[in-house]
């Protein structure tokens, strides 16, 4: 079917990215305007903000009033024996549509100070009871939305017996689905608001079935690869090795470190993701698991997203491991010409039996002879695509994610359902003690906090949502205005400076030369400095709840008593309840629960790092419950590959996850 013979309306469609009839009925509504009339008890009774749908006569002319850039058209209306003025802002145009005597439906809500109807819609005549819910699409500003409405009843008709159902007809008939052309149908010309959600239960449902069992397929194939003949870990030198570190592993740590070995011992190839909150000791579990690939030969490449994390990790791992024999190094984008060529050689002989680093352990000419575990920390950093380059260095490596940013268990089953996971919620120590507060944006206020900072000999972070920007929304001219108060106590970290920079300005921060480091969200991960016990948050509500926590695990890493404070000004209702979240819980797992319903997890089996993954229908959000569902009957799928039902989707979902097996 020829979309349409007008080259404007097709250019705007392919901005859309739409290009056939089925890519013009998969783009849905993204809301729907009800105009089912409102009864008579209702109108006498009007509330201010409530929405009303009114049938009336326009029974005054419509007088336009411009008001600077600002027009309001007045007029009104008389329905059921009652009058109502009408106000329409930016709509000189109603003046020329319409006219007095004329029977219209508007859609408008209540102004109680005013005393009149602020019109969101007008049309002329009754709507028929069968087209009183009107879909409203994401177009873009010169695509009109009933031109669109048109083009979708024209797809659908020309579709007519060719939109096949993909969903087996067992899981139908156990969630009472209708067809998929009539989900279409409803979705898009819906009749009542049961329409809509019948519709969308369809197209839902099949999109979760669809991710779910492709995650289980890339599983399988995980679990599929195999190391070959190799030598198994050594449990008695890890054991050894456990009890010879300066503090115990809590019981979290230890189920964590006994399922990766358990998973390296096997001839599968690992793939398992372990999350947990920040301070929870994720770290420590890595350098066990890296002595315990050491013990069976073979080498490990940690990777972590900053330079300065990496050098954190090299002091972490040097200072536990440094007496076991391996041989530990450092590779980042700014190693020496020199440096790295000596690194290159003794990686390729076999000499380094731990290589940490960033981007730069997939490089070109870096080679590992006999890679056996790769670790990547803060995973969501990085891309599936350079984390298969760095697995790719060799042949038949263990893959270790490592995020501080924890998902619910249920969450973690549904999105991760192609990855093991393990969880680290119990503290090595104590948790910290941080108290959390939402404050008034003061500038001398701040001021004044940072000076008692400094006063109790302690260091504090200031932290902006943006490098450049107005006011105290930018790092740099928030610097510059605390620089003035606080001279020579205050040093500017941001993301566009080189790494040398970088590296200088961490240094006087964490020798306390400068004891206030003014930084955007570039220090959520990889940087340790015990006195720091303050920390102030500019533009709080720019930042996901789940970045602010990691934001705040930087502070009271002494055990120390620490103060978290986020400033904001005239503050919404919907940014506080936001807010509160932090200030009345500590808990990473029930943060990232409330983070969900605002933001969503990253994404390990995509190409994005960062969001939710791209659903057209479904919402992890919202739809967990059926996410959960989908994943039940897609393992009963594979349990019953031989049933010819089934046959489509186990075909389509075998394309869909050649080549991305994360191992």
């Amino acid at each position: 079917m020829k979309l349409t013979s007008s080259k404007k309306l097709l250019s705007l469609l392919s901005q859309m990215g739409i290009y056939s009839a089925l890519d013009v009925i998969n783009h849905l509504p993204r809301r729907y305007e009800t105009f089912f009339y409102s009864p008579v008890e209702e109108l006498r009774h009007l509330e201010h903000g409530q929405r009303v749908v009114i049938l009336g006569k326009i029974i005054t002319p419509i007088k336009a009033v411009r008001f600077g850039r600002i027009s309001a058209a007045r007029f009104y209306i008389s329905s059921l024996g009652m009058d109502f003025a009408v106000c329409a802002y930016n709509r000189a145009y109603l003046g020329t549509s319409f006219k007095e005597d004329d029977l219209v439906t508007i859609s408008a809500t209540y102004d109680a100070k005013r005393h009149e109807l602020s019109l969101i819609s007008i049309k002329k005549g009754e709507i028929d009871e069968n087209h009183r819910i009107v879909p409203i699409y994401s177009l873009p500003a010169d695509y009109p939305n009933h031109l669109f409405a048109d083009l979708v009843k024209k797809s659908l008709l020309s579709l007519k017996g060719e939109i096949y159902e993909h969903i087996p007809e067992i899981f139908r008939r156990k969630y009472r689905l209708i067809s998929r052309e009539d989900a279409y149908w409803r979705c898009h010309f819906p009749r009542s608001k049961e329409d809509v959600n019948a519709g969308r239960r369809v197209l839902k449902y099949e999109e979760a079935l669809r991710f779910t069992l492709h995650n289980l397929l890339i599983k399988r194939q995980n679990k599929a690869l195999t190391k070959g003949q190799s030598v198994p870990i050594d449990l008695a030198k890890v054991e050894s090795f456990v009890s010879s570190l300066p503090y115990k592993l809590t019981g979290d740590q230890k189920k964590a470190c006994g399922e990766c070995i358990k998973d390296m011992d096997d001839r599968s190839l690992m793939t398992r993701l372990l999350q947990g909150d920040v301070g929870t000791g994720k770290t420590l579990v890595a350098a066990v698991l890296s002595y315990a690939n050491f013990t069976r030969g073979c080498q490990t490449a940690i990777m972590a997203p900053t330079e300065s994390l990496a050098r954190q990790h090299l002091d972490y791992f040097s200072s536990l491991l440094g007496k076991t024999g391996m041989n530990i190094a450092l590779l980042t984008g700014s190693t020496d010409r020199q440096q790295r060529k000596k690194i290159l050689s003794d990686l390729k002989d076999g000499t380094i039996d731990l290589l940490i680093g960033t981007h730069a352990l997939f490089g070109e000419g870096v080679i590992y002879p006999n890679l056996g575990l790769a670790i990547i920390d803060e995973q969501h950093k990085f891309g599936v695509n350079q984390r298969a380059r760095l697995l790719g260095k060799g042949e038949k490596a263990d893959l270790l994610l490592m995020s501080a940013t924890p998902i619910p268990r249920t969450l973690s089953l549904t999105l991760y359902g192609d990855i093991d996971v393990s969880t680290l919620s119990e503290f090595p120590f104590k948790a910290r003690k941080v108290t959390t507060k939402v404050v008034p944006e003061n500038l001398s206020r701040a001021v004044a906090t940072l000076k008692k900072t400094l006063q109790r000999g302690k260091q504090a972070y200031v932290i902006a949502p943006r490098i450049e920007g107005e006011g105290n929304l930018g790092a740099i001219s928030l610097f510059a205005s605390l620089d003035q108060d606080l001279p020579g106590k205050c040093v500017l970290l941001h993301g566009s400076m080189d790494e040398g920079e970088k590296l200088a300005a961490l240094s006087e921060f964490k020798s306390g030369e400068r004891p206030i480091l003014v930084a955007t969200s570039i220090v959520e991960v990889g940087i340790d400095v015990k006195s720091a016990d303050t920390m102030l948050i500019f533009g709080p509500t720019h930042f996901s709840l789940s970045s602010l926590h990691q934001l705040r695990g930087r502070i009271g890493r002494d055990g120390s008593e620490a103060y978290f404070y986020m400033l904001i000004s005239a503050p919404t209702e919907e940014e506080k309840e936001k807010l509160s979240v932090l200030v009345n819980s500590n808990d990473g797992f029930e943060i990232a629960e409330a983070d969900l319903r605002l933001r969503g997890p990253g994404t390990i089996s995509g190409t994005k790092q960062s969001g939710f993954p791209e659903f057209a229908f479904a919402s992890i959000a919202t739809d967990l419950r059926m996410f959960e569902c989908a994943r039940q009957d897609a393992s009963y799928i594979l349990e019953h590959e031989a049933d010819p039902q089934f046959a489509y989707l186990l075909q389509e979902a075998r394309k869909s996850s050649q080549g991305i097996s994360l191992a």
